[in-house]
């Protein structure tokens, strides 16, 4: 059993996640910023963990994470608190996060990114347009270390049911994907092929998780 330390597991890509990995035998460490999420989190098999990117030092994350097999980050300001939000979870955070990481002698780290054309043909607000800046410059920080890193570009997300299949590659055409098949890809990178220093683009498809991934790895 490997335990994996998920910044945002409180979210609704981390609670998934924490579930599929209970059902994988893995033991997920759940970090939360709401107290009221941990009792359902523990229900899910998670272990809450208290912690807030905006006021953690990246020794205390550190501290937080001493023991971890791998990081998945999936935390983001979801457009609350406008840029100054984005810039301190999904930029600053991440950055925080990938020093935890590397203090607590964690090489493996997986971050739930953003598809690049997510806002193409349509009018996005400069607070999207920021998002889509920060989340870019968060992939190149996590891409210039030495860390064993994944990188995921998720089409536009939605809450539909997972199907189990999907498209996965370096570059795809824009499209949306299911939280629930997100949270499956991710546990299946985490617990199957061994993809290692890759960005990979995500979207709803037709071929299942596994082989998918496995595809990838033949590349």
């Amino acid at each position: 059993m490997h335990r994996i330390f998920i910044v945002g597991g409180g979210g609704k890509i981390g609670r998934l996640l924490c579930a599929e990995l209970v059902r994988r035998d893995q033991q997920p460490i759940a970090m939360h910023r709401n107290p009221a999420q941990a009792d359902e989190l523990r229900a899910l098999g998670a272990i809450p963990v208290r912690g807030d990117l905006l006021t953690l030092s990246s020794s205390g994350l550190a501290e937080l994470m001493a023991g971890c097999d791998a990081v998945v980050f999936t935390a983001g300001a979801g457009g609350k608190g406008g840029e100054a939000m984005t810039n301190a979870i999904d930029g600053d955070g991440l950055e925080l996060a990938v020093a935890a990481a590397r203090e607590a002698g964690i090489r493996r780290f997986l971050l739930v990114s953003a598809f690049p054309e997510a806002g193409r043909r349509k009018l996005v607000s400069p607070t999207f347009e920021n998002y889509l800046r920060v989340k870019k410059l968060a992939d190149v920080h996590l891409a210039s270390t030495d860390l064993d890193w994944i990188i995921l570009r998720p089409g536009t997300l939605t809450d539909h049911p997972g199907s189990g299949l999907i498209d996965s590659g370096p570059a795809l055409p824009y499209s949306t994907i299911s939280r629930a098949d997100v949270a499956l890809t991710l546990a299946e990178l985490i617990t199957g092929p061994r993809l290692s220093r890759v960005i990979i683009e995500l979207t709803q498809g037709g071929t299942p998780v596994k082989e998918s991934l496995q595809a990838l790895l033949a590349h």
